[in-house]
């Protein structure tokens, strides 16, 4: 997957339309979900919204010299969250949409992609607090879309099940619903060496890019003593951070801990070297 990723753009090819033609199209396996199907399409003809994801890469990668958080960011999360709510939900683990409002569990695969989509459009406008500014951010785009798809005293619960997701993916944020623990938990997920694979060669050392460059891959597959199995395999042991602290961090508190276990592996005898020197 990491080899697929773009690099920053060329200066000549920076301008607004030369990143809106090098765009990146939204795809998530729509399982006979008729709405989750349209959304994407719609979601694909969006420009404003393929802007606010360009917005928010230019802030994290090229500004701040941070993993991507755009549409290829965007699109992992989208695809982890919907495979990990449809395997809690084959083994009998109901979103809230259905035990609070008798939706369907289509609905909540409507929730759970809209606040992956969504949550990181606040860093169009800055880092600190990045999650509260994508609230309004994502709200007048909620606003658009779910009315094609909902009447509306229904398109206000998507609607605020979906900012609910948004804001708990922060930093000590408290989900109270799957989708939402669904939505946190996937955002961590997408730590694979390719995220920082642009920051840290461009040199951009710290803890954080060494770890995420020893993460190999990452796998969802349906576990053994719970529901989930998340498979972890590393490329040196400096990988361990991001499972203990970024990983751990998100984990605890999703609500999602009876349902995930977590393996991780070192690939072969001897560990790949990731740094051959580091100066303060």
């Amino acid at each position: 997957m990491s080899e697929d990723l773009p690099s920053v753009p060329d200066t000549d090819q920076r301008s607004v339309s030369a990143r809106m033609e090098r765009r990146i199209r939204m795809t998530v396996p729509d399982r006979h979900n008729p709405k989750l199907q349209q959304l994407v399409e719609w979601v694909n003809g969006d420009d404003d919204l393929y802007a606010l994801w360009t917005a928010a890469n230019v802030t994290a990668m090229e500004r701040l010299g941070m993993t991507d958080h755009g549409p290829v960011h965007v699109k992992i999360v989208m695809n982890i969250a919907v495979k990990l709510l449809r395997i809690l939900m084959d083994h009998g683990v109901e979103p809230a949409v259905v035990t609070t409002y008798d939706l369907e569990r289509t609905d909540a695969e409507v929730v759970v992609a809209l606040a992956s989509l969504l949550h990181d459009v606040g860093m169009s406008i800055q880092r600190p607090d990045h999650e509260s500014f994508s609230l309004f951010v994502a709200e007048g785009k909620l606003r658009d879309l779910l009315p094609r798809l909902y009447d509306a005293p229904t398109s206000t619960i998507i609607r605020s099940e979906v900012l609910h997701a948004i804001i708990s993916h922060r930093s000590g944020g408290k989900p109270l619903t799957l989708e939402a623990g669904v939505v946190r938990l996937a955002d961590a997920l997408d730590m694979a060496k390719g995220r920082s694979r642009i920051p840290f060669e461009s040199g951009s050392v710290s803890i954080h890019s060494i770890s995420a460059a020893a993460v190999q891959s990452v796998s969802i597959e349906q576990g053994e003593e719970k529901p989930v199995r998340i498979r972890i395999e590393l490329l040196n042991s400096a990988g361990v951070f991001q499972l203990d602290k970024l990983l751990r961090d998100k984990l605890n508190g999703s609500g999602l801990e009876p349902h995930v276990e977590v393996m991780a592996t070192i690939e072969g005898e001897v560990e790949q070297r990731i740094l051959g020197e580091f100066r303060l």
